[in-house]
């Protein structure tokens, strides 16, 4: 992908404009299921000023859980339905907020700064998605490996340290690394964990990754105990003003090498790297909605009034099937529910589901309901059995 240059903007406004280009593809906050880990929000600054630190907080705090919410749409719901969200603007965001847990703060007699971590109801939201015909994608990827790297150039003082083997490439600190790990990775739909240059890694293997040469990937595999890795190389060029990333690797896609450039303004690296890193994220985030899309037949198969699915509901007793069928028709996004024939231990029953039987036996699977495919229909029973 060419580069291109990216002014020093606002990243909220920078992170809008790039997903909407580029779709590649305090009570405690509660403890989300591992499946609904995509609706908290993490590590979200916030910043108020009022007449008294009470207000100030106050402001704060609301004005933070509506911007996480927009956060959280964004991050879920597909580019090219982006438009669709007008139909939810006003929603407020205290009507599906679940939690909100303090990470660091700080305040004065009139102000208040810290970084928040919100948790909305998952099953309130994706119900008043399904309500307005938005799509969306909340299933998260299995998790990457990510390498912060940065690539030596004449003159860059970019906080790096020397890597093993004499290798053009080395380990990000301060402020690549930093960069990364200020943003909200283990929820974020592509989560990463961040991981050092191993010394063992050959000095060459980078830059045959970064060059789309064979085996490199299987280097890393051997030395990082995963097929799912990503490197992030910053490189500094002091001479055009220029932040150039590299993005090498596999994800849980496939294969990926993805390159930007960002402009340093005022010659700030700090802001040029952060940047780089929320829309570096927001390009994987891009990859696995639209792969997730198209396997389930394109967002369209997420709106509307769902697809039809025909289950086979198995049972061992009249109080299961009745307990059975209650879950079933009260999961929100299923609709048009007819039971067929019903014998002592199984029913036949259709209904309709947003995006049809997978991402149906994905929401029933919460709900301790065994969905799986048999062939044409879909066999049900609980989780137990």
């Amino acid at each position: 992908m060419n580069g291109v240059n990216a002014n020093k903007i606002n990243f909220a406004a920078a992170v809008g404009l790039f997903l909407a280009g580029f779709e590649l593809c305090g009570a405690p906050a509660s403890a989300a299921p591992a499946a609904d880990k995509a609706f908290t929000v993490g590590n979200y600054p916030v910043e108020a000023q009022a007449k008294n630190a009470v207000a100030a907080k106050e402001k704060a705090h609301a004005e933070g859980q509506q911007a996480a919410f927009r956060s959280l749409l964004k991050r879920i719901v597909p580019v090219t339905a982006y438009n669709r969200m007008d139909r939810i603007k006003s929603a407020n965001a205290g009507d599906f907020i679940d939690g909100v847990a303090v990470r660091s703060e700080r305040n004065s007699s009139t102000e208040y700064i810290a970084a928040l971590d919100f948790s909305f109801q998952a099953d309130t939201v994706r119900n008043l998605l399904r309500r307005e015909g938005v799509p969306f994608i909340d299933e998260q990827a299995p998790k990457s490996i990510l390498i912060p790297l940065v690539r030596e150039t004449s003159g860059a003082a970019d906080g790096a340290q020397p890597a093993s083997g004499g290798s053009e490439f080395r380990a990000a600190s301060a402020p690549w690394n930093e960069a990364w790990r200020g943003l909200d990775l283990d929820n974020a739909l592509t989560p990463l964990k961040i991981e050092p240059l191993l010394p063992a890694v050959p000095p060459d293997v980078i830059k045959t990754l970064l060059s789309g040469g064979p085996g490199a990937m299987n280097d890393l595999a051997d030395q990082y105990k995963s097929e799912n890795i990503l490197v992030a190389v910053a490189e500094i060029d002091r001479a055009t003003k220029r932040l150039h990333v590299t993005l090498a690797g596999d994800d849980a896609v496939g294969p990926l090498l993805w390159r930007r450039d960002y402009r340093l303004t005022d010659n700030d690296v700090s802001y040029a790297m952060e940047l780089a890193a929320v829309v570096t994220l927001g390009v994987l985030e891009g990859r696995w909605k639209a792969a997730k899309s198209e396997a389930f037949g394109g967002v369209e198969a997420f709106a509307g009034p769902g697809a039809e699915v025909t289950l086979e509901v198995e049972f061992s007793s009249l109080a299961e099937w009745n307990e059975l069928r209650r879950q079933i028709v009260d999961t929100p996004g299923v609709d048009d529910v007819q039971i067929g024939a019903v014998s002592a231990r199984s029913a036949e029953v259709t209904l309709r589901y947003p995006g049809g039987g997978q991402p149906l036996a994905n929401t029933l699977a919460r709900q301790g309901i065994n969905l799986r495919s048999e062939g044409e229909r879909w066999l049900l029973r609980a989780s137990f059995q």
